[in-house]
Order: C-alpha cells, then sequence, then structure tokens
C-alpha cells in the first residue's frame, strides 16, 4: 500500500540521476587544451550576404572548474596570419593594413577578468578583447558539458569590428561589411595533471 507513495519521493530524485542532473566529472579542474580538436570560426555579412571563417592557428591557456570560477581563467591568443574566409585572394585583403594589419598586430588576444555561472551549465566570460592594439570589454556566453573524461566549452563572443579598425578607409561602409561578427569557439578541455590518476 505505502510503495507508490515511496516511489512518488524517490521518482524526482531518480530522473536527476539517470538524466545527468548530477555530474561528478564537472566537479574537477580542467586545464588542458586539445587544440587540434578545437576551433575558433567566425560569421560576417557582406551584402548582406553570411560569409563564414576560421583561424587555423591559436594558443589558449585556460583553468575551468565549475565548483571553482573564482580561479577559472582563460588567455587566448590567435594567429590572425592564419585567417581563412573561403579564397586566397580574400585572405590576402583581409591580412593588409586596413584589415589585421598582420605585419604589425600578428595576433588578437582575450583575456578574462572573471567567469560568471548562470545555471544549467551555463556561464559568461567577462574579459578583453584586444585587436589590432585596440582593446574592448567583451562578454563571452558559453556552455559546459562533459564529453567522456573531457570538458567541452561552446559559446560565442558579438563584436563591433569598428571598434577595432577592423576594415578601414572604403571598408568602412557597414552597409557593404556590416559591422556586428559573431565569433564562435569550440574548446576541447582534459583535466589538469594533478587530477589523472
Amino acid at each position: 500500500m505505502n510503495t507508490p507513495r515511496r516511489l512518488r519521493f524517490l521518482a524526482p530524485l531518480l530522473i536527476i540521476l539517470a538524466g545527468g542532473g548530477l555530474t561528478p566529472v564537472m566537479a574537477a579542474e580542467y586545464s588542458v587544451v586539445q587544440v587540434d580538436k578545437s576551433s575558433i570560426r567566425f560569421t560576417a555579412r557582406q551584402m548582406g550576404v553570411p560569409t563564414e571563417g576560421h583561424f587555423a592557428r591559436f594558443a589558449a591557456q585556460l583553468v575551468f572548474d565549475p565548483a571553482r570560477l573564482e580561479a577559472s581563467q582563460a588567455r587566448i591568443e590567435v594567429d590572425v596570419g592564419s585567417i581563412d574566409v573561403g579564397s586566397a585572394e580574400a585572405n590576402e585583403e583581409v591580412k593588409g593594413k586596413s584589415w589585421f594589419n598582420i605585419r604589425q598586430m600578428p595576433s588578437a588576444t582575450f583575456t578574462s577578468s572573471r567567469l560568471r555561472a548562470l545555471g544549467n551549465n551555463r556561464y559568461e566570460a567577462i574579459g578583453q578583447m584586444n585587436i589590432k592594439g585596440r582593446a574592448q570589454e567583451v562578454v563571452a556566453p558559453f556552455t559546459a558539458r562533459a564529453e567522456g573524461a573531457n570538458m567541452v566549452l561552446e559559446g560565442s563572443i558579438p563584436i563591433r569590428r569598428m571598434q577595432y579598425g577592423i576594415g578601414e578607409g572604403m571598408w568602412s561602409d557597414v552597409s557593404v561589411v556590416a559591422d556586428e561578427v559573431q565569433v564562435r569557439f569550440r574548446l576541447l578541455l582534459s583535466p589538469s595533471a594533478s587530477q589523472k590518476k
């Protein structure tokens, strides 16, 4: 007679356990970035048409621990000369002085100042984006999910290219090339060496 009542009390706990609401793998520190399995991509709009691109080379130093966000940090340095927007001609154009000016400014960086939890495995990283020697504070929303023993961080950073002087002169017309660019990242992290057995 009491069995159904007990089950009603136990059901929410069973659902949480079975559905992954408790994920012990997340209560750990992740700091080894698998760059070959990670990516930084972006979408810009030219004459209203989306243009996809990516950066082939970047370095990332991260420490991510969902249980200790105050100790978590990130610094990502992108080799802007590794940009690929789909054609050799366009690649050379965007490396020039009017765009990224890679001879004088070969890298762009993002350095976090703090991380904030939003709930349901969603977070925000607040920090400085530095491109072409110009720094702006940005907010990068991202999600974290376990993938085996690893952690996958996926998110995006909306930037305004004109704030960084990306596309000057004839390219400053935002009706031709939109001001807003969406930078998307996927980072695969392994546990810190101290956490491995």
